[in-house]
C-alpha cells in the first residue's frame, strides 16, 4: 500500500503505479493455468489477459511501438490497434507463467523510465478514437502518467472482481499471501480452497 507522504511528483506517481501493478500481479497468485484464462464475468477479460495487456501498455511506453506519431488512418495505427485488442487474452501458445515473467521484466524497465521522467516534458500520445481523438496530440508527461495510474487502477479493479468470481479471493488477502505476510484483525492471507 502507498500512503500519501511528502514526495516529489515523480516519486508519488511511481508509488501509485507500483500499487496498481502489485495488485494486478497479486491477482494471479495461486491460480492454475485454467483459472488464469477463465472469464467468469460477462466480459471477455481474464486475469492472464489483464497481465498481458498491462505488459503491452508498459512496453509501448518504453518505445517499442511508434504508431503514436500517426493518425488512425495509417497502417502503423491499424497494426497497433490489432496488437492492442489482441493483448487482452493469452493465446494458446502463451502461459500465465510466461506472461508473469514478461510482466516482471517490463515492469522494472517501465518504472525506471517513469522515475527518470520530467513531468513538464511535452510528449506525443496516440489517437484515442473511442474518445473521438483521431490524431496524435501533445500533452505534458504528467498527464500521460496520471492516465497510466487511472488505467492500471481500472484494470486492477477488473482483476479484483474476476478473482473474487473465480475463488472468492480478495485483494488484501492475496497481497498478504503473495508477500508471505501475517494476517491481522482485519484480513488474513489467502489460502487455497480445500476440496
Amino acid at each position: 500500500m502507498y500512503y500519501p507522504r511528502i514526495d516529489n511528483e515523480i516519486d508519488g506517481l511511481v508509488a501509485y503505479l507500483e500499487v496498481q501493478l502489485d495488485a494486478l500481479r497479486e491477482s494471479a497468485h495461486g491460480l492454475t493455468e485454467e483459472q488464469a484464462r477463465s472469464r467468469p464475468c460477462r466480459s471477455a477479460l481474464s486475469i492472464g489477459g489483464l497481465i498481458k495487456h498491462a505488459t503491452f501498455v508498459m512496453d509501448g511506453v518504453l518505445g517499442e511501438r511508434r504508431a503514436s506519431t500517426h493518425g488512425t488512418d495509417s497502417p502503423a495505427w491499424e497494426q497497433l490497434a490489432a496488437q492492442f485488442y489482441g493483448s487482452f487474452a493469452l493465446t494458446d501458445d502463451e502461459s500465465l507463467h510466461g506472461a508473469l515473467e514478461a510482466f516482471d521484466t517490463t515492469r522494472a524497465a517501465y518504472l525506471a523510465e517513469v522515475r527518470s521522467a520530467d513531468p513538464d516534458e511535452v510528449v506525443l500520445v496516440g489517437p484515442a478514437p473511442w474518445d473521438g481523438v483521431l490524431e496524435p496530440m501533445e500533452v505534458a508527461r504528467r498527464y500521460s502518467l496520471v492516465h497510466h495510474v487511472e488505467e492500471l487502477a481500472r484494470h486492477a479493479g477488473h482483476a479484483d472482481i474476476i478473482r473474487e468470481q473465480i475463488d472468492g479471493a480478495t485483494g488484501p488477502a492475496l497481497h498478504l499471501a503473495a508477500r508471505g505476510l501475517p494476517g491481522n484483525d482485519f484480513v488474513q492471507p489467502w489460502t487455497p480452497p480445500t476440496t
